[in-house]
């Protein structure tokens, strides 16, 4: 779909460092259009909304720190796990403010999953944004009971976009425009 959008965050840690300009532009460059934008400080209930998971996903991810963390899984309850997760990530997201942005364009959501790279930035290639500019590790974000800093979110498929962007920009925000390159690059020729 041409007109297919994402949910980028910027996370404190690219302001943080000055690297806002240096990922949208990689953004840019492929090709993709911000069609909104802001710098926000995240009021934690907000924070908190964006990473409200189901049941399945706290268990899957609770069961897997217990595991990585070699704690005894009779002991341990999952589902408290998991939530603590996302209770770190959401406080980590009110640390600093955030950039957040809409992407639209063709197959952006894939795209831009693959540019921003893996989830954990050690298996991250070389070129993608987590490979670039992060060296963390779960196991160091273990150490020091917090989250691995992996710089981006993005959109992981087009429910959850709809979604996200809802919870982060109001209708009027997004704007919608057309790129002069579109016209060019989504041209179609009949041939007869």
């Amino acid at each position: 779909m041409i007109d297919e959008k994402s949910l980028i965050i910027l996370k404190p840690d690219v302001v943080a460092r000055g690297l806002i300009g240096e990922i949208t532009t990689r953004f840019e460059r492929a090709g993709l259009k911000v069609i909104a934008m802001k710098m926000i400080n995240v009021p934690i209930e907000q924070a908190k909304e964006h990473y409200q998971k189901d049941d399945d996903w706290l268990l899957a991810v609770g069961k897997k720190l217990i595991k990585n963390q070699g704690l005894d899984p009779e002991k341990e309850d999952p589902k408290t796990h998991g939530q603590r997760i996302c209770d770190t990530l959401a406080q980590d997201l009110t640390l600093y403010p955030v950039i957040a942005m809409v992407l639209q364009g063709h197959n952006v959501i894939n795209l831009v999953r693959k540019m921003v790279g893996e989830q954990s930035p050690e298996n991250s290639a070389p070129g993608t944004i987590r490979g670039d500019y992060s060296q963390d590790t779960y196991v160091l974000a273990n150490a020091y009971n917090r989250p691995v800093i992996n710089l981006v979110h993005a959109s992981d498929a087009p429910e959850s976009a709809e979604k996200e962007i809802k919870l982060w920009f109001k209708p009027e925000e997004v704007v919608e425009w057309k790129k002069p390159d579109e016209v060019i690059h989504f041209r179609r020729i009949d041939l007869k």
